[in-house]
């Protein structure tokens, strides 16, 4: 079990998944419209209700910012990679470009949440991550997501570099960015079926990974910082995907 916190991300839990909530923790005391969206939003599905003091709430969340709410739930699902090449399926026969967006060694958790908020706003089909260097999708990354973790498929694959290799059986252009690459990410193509690996924090990708990129792009620096946050280089790329999509 898993205590998911916070206003917004309680909210869009309950919303979207009410069926991952198993009880709900409330600050006593508090009545405002927030918090009553919240119970009415419980009382539909017939989540049960608890009242507590402030300590007792900090001692849920070890302390962490929780606005009143905390809900205790179900830990999130991963897809298996059958799942992914199934979707991969339905979308050829449905003549749509899958859109598929791989993380390599991302362990923030803020860095994790952000990303799927952003993929899902851009409908990205799918997030894959290793098995291994990859954060998790704990409390952390679904408060951060504001929702986006319950509705965003995060495969999980034992081997990365393997993935990519039957990714591009399957008929998946794989674009890797890459600060030292020569070509740029507005002079790609990417509004065929691609997917985008963004490396880790600081490293980058691993060699094996950059060695099954069918292309490696950069995003333009114009000023004296040499790289971007994952989170918003990832926003970058995938709205790149997006413009160039909308223009078919």
């Amino acid at each position: 079990m898993e205590a998911i916190f916070g206003i917004h991300a309680v909210t869009s839990l309950l919303e979207r998944q009410p069926e991952q909530v198993i009880s709900l923790h409330l600050l006593q005391g508090r009545d405002d419209e927030k918090l009553n969206h919240i119970l009415q939003l419980a009382g539909q599905v017939g989540t049960r209700q608890q009242f507590h003091d402030r300590d007792a709430l900090d001692d849920m969340v070890g302390g962490l910012v929780h606005q009143g709410v905390v809900a205790v739930c179900k830990p999130l699902k991963t897809y298996s990679e059958q799942w992914l090449f199934e979707t991969i399926a339905q979308r050829a026969d449905q003549q749509k470009a899958p859109l598929l967006l791989v993380l390599d060694g991302v362990t923030d958790p803020h860095n994790l949440g952000a990303v799927l908020r952003t993929a899902d706003a851009a409908g990205a089909d799918a997030v894959i991550l290793p098995k291994d260097r990859s954060a998790t999708l704990n409390a952390t990354v679904r408060k951060v997501a504001c929702g986006a973790a319950e509705v965003m498929p995060v495969v999980s694959v034992t081997n990365l570099a393997r993935t990519l290799g039957e990714l591009k059986q399957h008929g998946i252009w794989v674009i890797g960015t890459a600060g030292e690459a020569d070509q740029g990410l507005y002079a790609t193509d990417m509004a065929g079926p691609i997917a985008l690996v963004m490396g880790a924090e600081g490293k980058g990708m691993r060699r094996l990974t950059r060695e099954h990129c069918d292309l490696l792009v950069n995003l333009p620096m114009a000023g004296d910082v040499s790289s971007l946050n994952v989170s918003v280089a990832t926003g970058v790329c995938l709205y790149e995907a997006v413009r160039q999509r909308a223009l078919l």
